[in-house]
């Protein structure tokens, strides 16, 4: 018998016209999910209706109005509709001002949630920002506006695979600006928010931390660059001073092969493709993407609403089903504290 203190995983629907109602439905046929957790997906019933249609899934799909009124059985999808879109009027591909608005609705509805602990975790697919923009929401992207909406001053991204985790102390920038932005305390609390997910939501006893570093070989005592010296290995001596154990800064191109290789539980990295690129050659259909420093646990798929192929029926939901999975561990994770 399923137990049911499972937890119950928000998954929102992402964008409606991407690949994310496709998805959903190529994870939540996987019996397993539903020993391990209870998955409500935030978002559409209709437009669920018409992926349904588009994969031949014999799903059923089922609209509740609160958390606590699913099923949550293998071959019954829950559904809490924040949105009544018509499919007859939307187009796989083509987001609109509707579209975009639904898309930003899903993600607040499920933060929401999350923060009175009506749910144990929400798992988000992918959104397009131009759409996000085009509904008049103004941020760049999840990650903003959760930190906002869930009132969080510290946040930081991480990438997490079985092979490999990567933590960002900057993100969406341009890469002109990287060395501007970085700081001493803006990456010792990256070192302090990635050692304390993984002690916390990922239960690792003593987390092992690498640091990379900036420029090519780390700098080379000064030759190619001097923020190795003047910022990253003060920001390392600052963290380890506090209690989370970081080692570096290490040339970028060899601390990911050892991390890789188990050494380190996570690497630390200064700018946004120096972390994905690596991590996306190993996790490329399976990585997950997972906020820190928030209240509430949120997990994410790593890739987006491939318009491109949206409608058509060959996505690949290894990145969902990888999410769903961490979001109900980390959930358990901190049950038990």
């Amino acid at each position: 018998m399923i137990p049911n203190d499972r937890p119950i995983i928000g998954i929102t629907m992402g964008d409606p016209v991407g690949i994310g109602p496709e998805i959903i439905l190529l994870s939540l046929i996987k019996p397993w999910i539903y020993e391990l957790c209870r998955p409500l997906v935030i978002g559409d019933s209709r437009i669920l209706g018409a992926a349904k249609k588009i994969i031949r899934s014999r799903l059923e799909i089922e609209s509740i109005k609160t958390p606590d009124a699913g099923t949550y059985k293998c071959g019954r999808v829950d559904v809490l509709n924040i949105s009544e879109l018509d499919p007859d009027k939307t187009a796989w591909g083509k987001p609109t001002v509707q579209t975009g608005g639904a898309m930003v609705h899903y993600i607040t509805a499920a933060a929401d949630l999350a923060i009175k602990k009506r749910i144990g975790a929400m798992v988000t697919c992918p959104i397009n920002k131009m759409a996000m923009q085009l509904s008049g929401c103004h941020y760049s992207g999840h990650t903003e506006l959760l930190a906002e909406r869930t009132k969080s001053d510290e946040f930081a991204m991480m990438l997490a695979g079985d092979r490999l985790r990567v933590v960002l102390v900057t993100i969406h920038v341009p890469l002109k600006d990287v060395p501007a932005i970085l700081s001493r305390p803006k990456i010792v609390n990256t070192i302090k928010l990635a050692w304390q997910a993984l002690n916390e939501r990922f239960g690792i006893k003593a987390p092992r931390l690498a640091v990379s570093g900036l420029n090519p070989h780390a700098g080379e005592g000064g030759m190619f660059g001097d923020e190795e010296k003047n910022i990253i290995a003060p920001a390392i001596r600052d963290a380890q001073d506090h209690g989370f154990y970081a080692s570096g800064p290490f040339p970028p191109d060899t601390v990911f092969y050892h991390a890789a290789n188990k050494r380190y539980d996570a690497v630390v990295c200064m700018y946004h493709d120096q972390g994905l690129i690596p991590f996306k050659l190993i996790h490329f259909n399976n990585g997950v993407n997972t906020t820190l420093g928030l209240p509430i646990i949120r997990t994410s798929v790593d890739h987006g609403t491939a318009y491109d192929i949206a409608g058509a029926g060959i996505a690949n939901p290894g990145s969902l089903i990888a999410a769903i999975n961490m979001a109900a561990q980390q959930a358990v994770c901190v049950g038990k504290k």
